[in-house]
């Protein structure tokens, strides 16, 4: 199998909650399955199904995040030296040649992505666009709106 780039933020992320998972949830549901079971005909339990439904979710989740981990190729970008470059990992900000508007991103795995704080997969169009580029140099990125352009005003490995 592949590797997955993970930041090491992301990767304390999902050791998290694979602990939670194992911790607390999957007790809880085996707890709450007893007590269905506890009142008689399962054939006709909504409350033992729903506790079975969510246990099943519990138990593929914690496989997923533990195939994650075992495939997962864990990145500190402070140890980065990519001379400029915008890699995986890195703090990039940007200015919208079209709108003006400049904004930061940083480039992380797929898991760890939200735009609301400004993290952005490395699958995404605009993250595929940056990718190589060094501070100067403009990215054309295909995005669902149409072609946008990028200057990078900045590159950081924090």
């Amino acid at each position: 199998m592949n590797q997955i780039p993970v930041t090491v933020i992301g990767a304390e992320l999902l050791k998290a909650e694979l602990q939670r998972l194992r911790s607390t949830d999957r007790p809880y549901i085996i707890q709450a399955i007893a007590e269905a079971r506890a009142q008689g005909d399962l054939s006709e339990n909504a409350e033992y199904d729903a506790a079975k439904e969510r246990q099943s979710f519990i138990e593929g989740r914690i496989s997923e995040i533990e195939a994650k981990l075992s495939n997962a190729h864990i990145i500190d970008p402070r140890t980065l030296n990519a001379e400029g470059r915008c890699v995986f990992g890195a703090t990039i900000e940007v200015e919208d040649l079209d709108s003006g508007d400049v904004s930061t991103y940083q480039i992380v795995g797929d898991d760890e992505a939200d735009i609301k704080s400004g993290k952005i997969s490395i699958s995404s169009p605009i993250a595929r666009g940056l990718i190589g580029k060094s501070v100067g140099d403009v990215a054309e990125v295909m995005a669902p709106a149409g072609l946008r352009e990028y200057e990078i005003l900045d590159v950081k490995y924090i």
